[in-house]
């Protein structure tokens, strides 16, 4: 691994942060898709990996990665990238919070990954702005700081100095898009084309979220209807509707409904007729406006209008990526 002070003061510097316990795909995708750039002869970037200490970290899949430098790499580096986090979200070490500070002040760009925009919040850098992260660490990053904003929905959120990204696999999106920032889509599609993988991909996480319905709530009659309302998708739910099956006046029920779900009853009905058209767009082949009917959306504009809302992408698009059906 090249060291800086062998490198000339035009190239893009670039150091990627490891740490005990880091995954080896995680560690990995800045260095594949940066170094690839390199490879293509599109530009002289090069990537250093550093620490809190310099040294060696074991991995999460029990490797140990020797020839990590101690943080005075990063407060050389043009880029500086905490690649992911660990997974109880614990907070890091002042040396990293002083070591990410620094490097932006002086004009570096920030990069947090996936659980990495958590150690980037933290360091203060996100305050009164937009981020993402895992959607699995999404809740945890907004109460811990609530003056971010925090979009599930989305692969990547740039602000030119610092650059956050959604879980695992969209650090590639991420990666490609800062080649694609400073090099130019051509160069940004070369390095796709020789990855193998898409140079921009639509959508978001929000795809692959789980809203799964509680498995209690503490009044039994809002239960009670959260299970009828399941049942009954494809019918009109309005808030009238609901109240009457829980046996409760409008205003009484909307308030209880929020005390136990902590959301109105309109987006919980949306929510999970949501739910209930992406499990039919995987496990049948039903055309598009009959899953709208059996969902409850009355056709297939309104369907394909709010899917793109939730996620990114259209119905026939979500088929084609998460069709779960045997395949003879």
């Amino acid at each position: 691994m090249q060291r800086y002070d062998e490198i000339v003061p035009s190239a893009l510097r670039i150091a990627v942060y490891a740490f005990d316990g880091v995954t080896m795909f995680h560690l990995s995708v800045p260095q594949l898709v940066f170094e690839e750039v390199a490879r293509q002869g599109l530009g002289d970037w090069h990537t250093v990996l550093f620490s809190d200490r310099a040294g060696a970290v074991r991995t999460a899949e029990g490797y140990t990665v020797g020839g990590v430098q101690g943080p005075a790499a990063a407060g050389k580096a043009d880029v500086v990238v905490v690649p992911s986090w660990h997974e109880d979200g614990r907070e890091p070490d002042p040396v990293l919070l002083r070591t990410l500070s620094r490097a932006h002040a002086r004009g570096a760009t920030i990069a947090g990954l996936c659980l990495g925009a958590i150690a980037v919040a933290d360091a203060g850098l996100l305050a009164g702005r937009a981020a993402v992260t895992h959607w699995q660490a999404v809740d945890l990053l907004a109460a811990r700081h609530p003056d971010i904003e925090v979009d599930p929905a989305v692969l990547y959120i740039d602000h030119g100095d610092v650059l956050t990204s959604a879980g695992t696999a969209s650090a590639i999106d991420a990666c490609l898009h800062l080649v694609r920032a400073r090099l130019g889509a051509a160069a940004a599609n070369r390095v796709a084309r020789n990855l193998v993988v898409a140079p921009h991909r639509d959508g978001g996480q929000a795809q692959f979220i789980e809203r799964p319905l509680p498995a209690h709530t503490s009044d039994e009659s809002i239960g009670a209807t959260l299970q009828w309302a399941l049942r009954h998708l494809a019918e009109p739910l309005t808030v009238e509707r609901l109240a009457a099956v829980a046996h409760m006046s409008r205003r009484t029920f909307i308030r209880a409904f929020q005390t136990s779900t902590g959301i109105s009853p309109a987006l919980w009905v949306k929510r999970h007729r949501l739910d209930e058209s992406r499990r039919l767009l995987e496990s049948t082949d039903l055309p598009i406006d009959r899953v709208a009917a059996l969902c409850g959306f009355g056709s297939g504009v309104t369907l394909r209008q709010s899917f793109a809302a939730a996620f990114g992408t259209s119905p026939s698009d979500y088929r084609r990526r998460f069709d779960a059906r045997s395949r003879v």
